[in-house]
């Protein structure tokens, strides 16, 4: 079962598509989005969740206050979901749904930037294709924007494109979750995957 953890509708439960997705856990997004709040970027923040599979991520950003989210899925049942988890949880002002390939959709102009970007892809996605999203999504982004990719920790973090750099890393069992933003202009040291980030503790599961 997949709940939403805190915020205006936390407790209500989310529709999962019959297969082919990995919803982030509950324990996971419960730290995740303390660590974002911690960083003030959810609360009236423009919220996309590529690869979004029921919606997890991006309608807990929702039950959290962000003010717009976009929960872009190319697979046709899970898009159905997500649309039915929106109407369900009373969220239909606030969420859109696109039915997308998301290296498709982060190469298209954003209407305006996205405060916070959130992206799980399942774990057989190449690095080379979440590496062409996130080279798509830096026009899209500010200095203040947050990144997150949830990958495999067996996957080693992401390769940040030369305009973006990660600052974040906290592993959850086998799922490790990356922070990153856009460098400013003049620090832009190049594709910074293997460059140290910000300490952070691991944590073992419960």
């Amino acid at each position: 079962m997949t709940r939403i953890v805190a915020g205006s509708v936390g407790g209500r439960t989310l529709a999962v598509p019959p297969q082919g997705t990995r919803p982030t856990s509950e324990r996971v997004r419960e730290a995740l989005f303390s660590r974002l709040e911690h960083l003030d970027a959810v609360e009236g923040a423009r919220v996309l969740d590529g690869y979004a599979g029921s919606g997890a991520l991006g309608l807990e950003a929702a039950s959290r206050g962000a003010s717009h989210v976009v929960l872009v899925e190319w697979g046709r049942a899970a898009a159905e979901v997500c649309r039915k988890n929106v109407a369900a949880l009373g969220l239909r002002d606030r969420v859109d749904v696109v039915r997308e390939r998301v290296e498709k959709f982060a190469a298209r102009p954003a209407a305006a930037p996205w405060d916070l970007v959130l992206l799980d892809p399942p774990y057989d996605v190449p690095d080379a294709q979440l590496a062409e999203v996130l080279a798509g999504l830096v026009p899209a982004l500010t200095v203040e924007s947050v990144v997150v990719v949830e990958r495999s920790t067996r996957s080693g973090p992401p390769h940040w494109p030369a305009e973006m750099h990660g600052f974040d890393t906290r592993t959850y069992g086998d799922t490790a979750v990356h922070l990153g933003a856009r460098s400013p202009v003049g620090d832009e040291p190049g594709d910074r995957a293997d460059a140290p980030e910000e300490p952070a503790d691991e944590e073992s599961p419960a």
